[in-house]
């Protein structure tokens, strides 16, 4: 199962870290890839987890997202 941690920037300028998982991808770039279709996508939608909460993060929405390796970000 591929994990992991994107910083999602909204279009009202909000940023929040959110967790995406997918027990059928093992490979982390493959797991990017898919969601950078999916949010390219009119009607694309990812079910993700912020803690213990459930975010649904629809791709309109999105103005950016950044991946990199759990911890801050310099």
């Amino acid at each position: 199962m591929a994990t992991t941690v994107l910083r999602v920037r909204l279009v009202g300028g909000d940023r929040m870290d959110i967790t995406y998982d997918k027990p059928d991808v093992s490979d982390e770039d493959e797991l990017v890839e898919q969601i950078i279709s999916t949010l390219a996508e009119d009607s694309g939608v990812l079910r993700t987890q912020h803690g213990d909460r459930l975010v649904v993060l629809y791709g309109r929405g999105v103005a950016a997202i950044e991946v990199a390796p759990r911890g801050a970000v310099l």
